[in-house]
């Protein structure tokens, strides 16, 4: 029997498994949509799909390096707990491994790698998530070249709540890992001042003169005086955002550009990645929950 797409969509809208396991569901079925939906439950597909709407903002990050390629990606799940779990700690490392193998430069390109059994990681997620009782996803993946003189430097916290990789221009472990440390403490949005973008200087000038604008000691100060305050405020929030200008983790009397210069060296690029920034986490009533789950 020939499997049609609209076939695909209405197993998938039903059970939210994934458009090859829906079709591969189908292919075993022979076309019959119900024994498809038994198929897919009794792999536990169907079932991890039914947790689609929850939010998995907890989990880990990873930064694997290999030669002169690096991989960084973010693995979630929905609570600490289970970031914990054997079975997480292992997907982790078994897609880490999958990831600095492939060509993969985005979560949409990754989720296609298969694994030595043939399965996606798209897959291997549905799988994990079944096994685990929780919503498992795979949420960026960065993917960083360097060129073989320079000089890789990684530092996880937390066990990879937070994962920093840094590339320096000159060969030189200790500066790349010590910038490394400075990127995952301090945070900075921009490598330079050159960097900073023309939005971030527009909304943090506005910010400053309202601040300015409401200061009743600054009320009668002359427009260049107050022009000056404003440039000055100015420049030194943006140099709390500037990696360059921030003063060094281990020394903040010094610049992270001093300390480069100590060391006849450049950094060329940094990323940092930690768990769940960016999403809107759920408040969960635990309570509330198991009284749901007792109604089913």
């Amino acid at each position: 029997m020939v499997i049609t797409a609209a076939m695909v969509k209405e197993l998938r809208d039903r059970t939210g498994a994934g458009m090859l396991d829906c079709k591969k569901a189908l292919e075993e079925n022979d076309g019959n949509i119900e024994k498809a939906i038994e198929y897919l439950r009794e792999k536990g597909i169907a079932k991890a799909a039914k947790k689609a709407d929850r939010i998995a903002s907890e989990g880990l990050t990873d930064v694997i390096i290999e030669g002169n390629k690096a991989v960084l990606f973010e693995l979630n799940s929905e609570t600490d707990f289970v970031a914990k779990n054997e079975l997480f700690l292992n997907l982790l490392k078994s897609i880490g491994q999958q990831l600095i193998k492939s060509d993969a430069k985005s979560v949409e390109e990754a989720l296609q790698i298969k694994d030595a059994n043939g399965d996606t990681i798209e897959q291997q997620l549905l799988q994990a998530t079944a096994k685990i009782g929780e919503k498992i996803t795979l949420r960026r993946v960065v993917s960083v070249t360097k060129d073989a003189s320079e000089s890789f430097g990684s530092y996880k916290h937390m066990g990879g709540k937070i994962s920093v990789l840094t590339i320096v221009k000159k060969e030189d472990a200790e500066v790349s890992k010590d910038l490394a440390m400075h990127v995952c403490m301090f945070n900075p949005r921009f490598l330079d001042r050159a960097s900073v973008d023309h939005e971030t200087i527009e909304t943090e000038t506005r910010i400053i003169k309202e601040q300015v604008a409401q200061d009743p000691a600054l009320s009668s100060k002359p427009e260049k005086v107050l022009e000056g305050i404003i440039n000055g405020r100015l420049n030194k929030t943006l140099q709390e955002f500037v990696l360059l200008e921030q003063g060094f983790v281990k020394d903040p009397a010094l610049k992270v550009q001093d300390y480069l210069k100590q060391h006849n060296n450049e950094i060329v690029n940094f990323v940092r990645l930690e768990v769940g920034e960016g999403i809107e986490k759920q408040v969960v009533d635990f309570a509330e929950e198991v009284r749901a789950q007792a109604k089913i």
